[in-house]
């Protein structure tokens, strides 16, 4: 792992979280904010850090993958009302607060995508 500056990487991140906060602002339907937007959630983490970091994507792309299944696990036992922030819209719609395994699925297909992007 070397640390880097890597600008493709930093136009795809900034991209995606255009991208997400649109769908999260204006996109209320059943299947794009709540499947296609937990599958651009995986590759926005990812790309953030390949904008700093130069390591191997795999690891990358499963270190990602493993942290959302975290998240999503972190969910079923109600996780934000532990810091408190049930009655914050922003970190609620962040961190999320219902498990779901179609949002597991969801994650897995970004991992996916991730697996796709070379230096």
């Amino acid at each position: 792992m070397k640390l880097t500056f890597n600008s493709k990487f930093l136009f795809i991140f900034l991209a995606i979280l255009i991208i997400e906060i649109l769908i999260g602002k204006y996109l209320h339907d059943v299947f794009i904010r709540p499947f296609g937007g937990d599958v651009l959630v995986v590759i926005l983490i990812y790309a953030f850090f390949r904008i700093f970091l130069k390591t191997n994507n795999r690891k990358l792309a499963l270190g990602v993958l493993i942290f959302s299944f975290i998240i999503e696990f972190l969910q079923k036992v109600n996780y934000v009302t532990w810091f408190g922030w049930e009655n914050n819209k922003l970190m609620s719609t962040m961190l999320g607060t219902s498990f779901s395994i179609y949002d597991l699925l969801a994650y897995f297909v970004g991992y996916l995508i991730c697996l796709c992007f070379k230096d």
